[in-house]
C-alpha cells in the first residue's frame, strides 16, 4: 500500500504508447529503426477468385498494413515466371507475372502504399534466371554477346567411352538435390544450376551480365520501389577453373551418406567467394547514385545470407565502401528453438551485436521469420508468439517479420500429393517433409469466412489452415488481448520511443530473459524492461540488481499468456514471472520525497 501511495502521489500517469515523445524525423535514416514486413504475394490476398494472391488483393489490404504501422513491405518475386519455384525462376525481369496483375496494378500498389506512409521493396533474384528467359535461350544457341551469360562447361572426358556424353564437370550438388550440372542437348555442354534444373546460374564474371542486372535495378527504382531484398547472395560466384579448364570437386562434409543431398559437401567453391562482396558493394553504389540523382530518400538493400558471421559482417561494407544496409540476421531462426534457454537467447542477441563493425552508420537487424522457414508458432510454440515479438521489437535497429506471424499463424501439414515446393517434390514422398517450405506459405487468415477470407474461389493454390476460424485477423482485432493487438502495441512502442543510443542491456535470471533500454517519457528518464520467461516454471526475479534506486514498475504491454493488467504496479525487487509469461515493464527515475504515513 505504501508503494502504491508513493507512486500515485508522485503523479505517474498510466502508461500508453501514444503518450510518449515522438522521435525526431530524420528522413535520411527512415529505415534505421524500421519495421519491415514480408508479403508472400501468392498467399496474401486473392482479388479475382482464382485461388492465387495478386497485386490488387494486396492493395485492398493496405489499410490493414497501415494500421499495423509498418515502415515498408517487401514482396517475394512478382516478375514473369514459369512458376517452377514460384517466382524465383524469372523469365522476364521487366514484366509482371500475369496471374499477379499488370504493371498498372503494381504502380497503383506503390502509389497507395506511399500515400499511407509505407515503402515498397522488391525481391531481386540475381543468381539465376528461368531457363525460359530470352538470355538463356540465346546463350544456349551461342548467339553472339550471350555465349557466356551463364556458367557453361563441356564436361570431363568419359574415360570408358570417348564418344559418349562427357561426365559432369564436378561433384557439385544443387540445393534442390542431385547434381548442380545439367546437360544441354542444344549446346552440347553442361550448365550450372545451384537451385532447380530450371534455374541456370548467371555468370557474374561477364561484365555484360553485371550491367544487365544493374539495368534491372535502375528500372524498378525508377518505378518507385524503395530498395531490394536480394536473394541468395552467397551463391553469386563460383571458383574459376584451373589451368586445364576444370572445376575442383568440393570436399565431403561427413554429415550424410546421401550424395544427392546438398549437405553431402562443404560448399567452399560455390559459395562466399571474395568477388561476391564487391558485387554487393556495386549494387549499393547503384542505390546511392539513384538517391543522389533524384533527391529521394535513401534506397536500401536487404541481403539474404546464411553465411558465417565474419562474412556476413562484411556485407555491411567498410570505412571506404558502404554495403547492404540490412544484411539479414537470421540467428533467431537458425540458432534458437523451443528447446533454447534464456541464456541461449541472450547469447544469440549479443552474438550479432558483438560482431558488428565499429561503423557509426550501421544498425543491427532482427529477422523473426520468412517464406523459407517454419513459422514462429511452430518453431517455438504458441505460448511464445508474443514473447518473440516482444524480444524483436525491444532490440535496437531494424525489425523484420513475415506475413501471418503477427496473428500467430502456424505451419500447415500438407500431404505429398498436395506438395508444390520443388525442393520437397525432388526429395520424394519419404523425405519431403524435411525440405518442404509449403507449410509456412499457406494462405493468409483474414477472417472466419470461406477460405479464411483469402479467396472466394473453390480451390486455393495451397490448402488453408484448418485452424483459421480461431486464428484470424478479424477475430483478434475484436479481442481486448490478442497476438495481433500485442503486436500493434509493440510497434507503437518501437516507433514512438526514443531509446537512448547504446543503452541496451541483456541479462538472465534462471530461465528469464531480461532486456533493458532507456528512454524519456513525459519528461522523465525511464527504464524499459522486456521480461520473457522462456522456461516452464514460475520464477521470481530481482530487477534492483541492475538499478538499485528503482523500487516500483508499471506494467505496459502484456502477452496473451499473462494474467496481469496493464498499468498495474509491481515490485522491482520481488517480481514473480509465470511460465512463458512476457511483458514490458516501465520504471521511472526520480527522487521521490519521503512520505510518512
Amino acid at each position: 500500500m505504501v508503494i502504491v501511495l508513493v507512486v500515485l502521489l508522485l503523479g505517474l500517469a498510466p502508461f500508453t504508447v501514444k503518450s510518449v515523445h515522438t522521435k525526431p524525423k530524420n528522413d535520411s535514416e527512415w529505415w534505421k529503426s524500421g519495421i519491415f514486413y514480408q508479403i508472400y504475394p501468392r498467399s496474401f490476398m486473392d482479388s479475382d477468385g482464382d485461388g492465387i494472391g495478386d497485386l490488387r488483393g494486396m492493395t485492398q489490404r493496405l489499410e490493414y498494413l497501415s494500421r499495423n504501422k509498418i515502415t515498408g513491405f517487401w514482396l517475394s518475386p512478382i516478375f514473369k515466371s514459369p512458376m517452377v519455384d514460384f517466382g524465383y525462376d524469372i523469365s522476364d525481369y521487366y514484366s509482371i507475372q500475369p496471374e499477379y496483375g499488370t504493371l498498372d496494378d503494381f504502380q497503383a500498389l506503390i502509389r497507395e502504399a506511399n500515400e499511407l506512409g509505407m515503402e515498397v521493396i522488391l525481391d531481386f533474384v540475381p543468381n539465376h534466371t528461368s531457363d525460359e528467359h530470352e538470355w538463356f535461350k540465346k546463350s544456349e544457341e551461342r548467339v553472339p554477346g550471350f555465349e557466356d551469360f551463364y556458367i557453361w562447361h563441356p564436361g570431363r572426358p568419359n574415360p570408358n567411352d570417348g564418344t559418349a556424353r562427357p561426365l559432369v564437370p564436378s561433384n557439385w550438388v544443387s540445393f534442390f538435390r542431385g547434381s548442380a550440372w545439367q546437360w544441354s542437348e542444344v549446346r552440347k555442354e553442361y550448365y550450372l544450376h545451384q537451385f532447380s534444373v530450371k534455374q541456370p546460374d548467371l555468370n557474374y564474371r561477364n561484365p555484360a551480365v553485371v550491367e544487365a542486372m544493374k539495368g534491372v535495378m535502375r528500372y524498378w527504382l525508377g518505378r518507385g520501389v524503395a530498395g531490394y531484398r536480394i536473394d541468395a547472395v552467397p551463391t553469386l560466384f563460383e571458383v574459376t577453373t584451373d589451368a586445364d579448364g576444370q572445376y575442383p570437386d568440393e570436399p565431403l562434409s561427413g554429415n550424410t551418406d546421401d550424395p544427392e543431398d546438398p549437405g553431402y559437401l562443404v560448399h567452399i567453391y560455390t559459395q562466399d567467394q571474395n568477388e561476391t562482396l564487391d558485387m554487393l558493394y556495386q549494387w549499393r553504389a547503384v542505390m546511392d547514385e539513384f538517391t543522389q540523382q533524384y533527391g529521394v530518400r535513401e534506397r536500401i538493400i536487404l541481403a539474404e545470407t546464411y553465411s558465417p558471421i565474419d562474412i556476413v559482417m562484411k556485407y555491411y561494407g567498410n570505412d571506404t565502401v558502404p554495403g547492404a544496409q540490412i544484411p539479414f540476421n537470421f540467428h533467431f531462426i537458425t540458432d534458437l528453438s523451443r528447446d533454447s534457454s534464456a541464456k541461449d537467447f541472450e547469447r544469440t542477441i549479443n552474438y550479432w551485436i558483438d560482431h558488428m563493425p565499429a561503423m557509426e552508420t550501421i544498425v543491427p537487424n532482427w529477422v523473426l521469420g520468412n517464406h523459407d522457414q517454419h513459422r514462429v508458432a511452430s518453431r517455438f510454440g504458441e505460448d511464445m508468439i508474443d514473447a518473440m515479438n516482444m524480444i524483436m521489437f525491444s532490440l535496437p535497429g531494424v525489425s523484420v517479420t513475415y506475413n501471418g506471424e503477427e496473428i500467430g499463424m502456424e505451419d500447415v501439414w500438407i500431404s505429398y500429393n498436395d506438395t508444390v515446393d520443388p525442393a520437397a517434390c525432388n526429395a520424394g514422398p519419404d523425405r519431403y517433409q524435411y525440405t518442404t517450405r509449403d507449410p509456412e506459405r499457406t494462405p493468409f487468415q483474414w477472417d472466419s469466412t470461406k477460405n479464411a477470407g483469402f479467396s472466394t474461389g473453390n480451390h486455393t493454390w495451397l490448402p488453408v489452415s484448418p485452424n483459421y476460424t480461431r486464428v484470424n485477423v478479424e477475430l483478434q482485432q475484436g479481442l481486448e488481448r490478442s497476438h495481433l493487438n500485442v503486436f500493434r502495441k509493440l510497434v507503437e512502442m518501437k516507433r514512438n520511443l526514443a531509446f537512448v543510443p547504446h543503452s541496451l542491456g541483456t541479462f538472465v535470471q534462471e530461465n528469464v530473459l531480461i532486456i533493458l533500454q532507456h528512454a524519456t517519457i513525459s519528461g522523465m528518464q525511464t527504464s524499459i524492461y522486456t521480461i520473457a520467461n522462456i522456461g516452464r516454471h514460475q520464477t521470481v526475479i530481482n530487477l534492483t540488481i541492475y538499478e538499485p534506486s528503482l523500487d516500483v514498475g508499471v506494467l505496459g504491454i502484456l502477452s496473451v499468456t499473462s494474467n496481469r493488467h496493464e498499468n498495474d504496479l509491481v515490485s522491482m525487487k520481488h517480481l514473480v514471472v509465470e511460465s512463458k509469461e512476457s511483458f514490458v515493464l516501465l520504471a521511472y527515475h526520480m527522487e521521490p520525497e519521503v512520505i510518512q504515513i
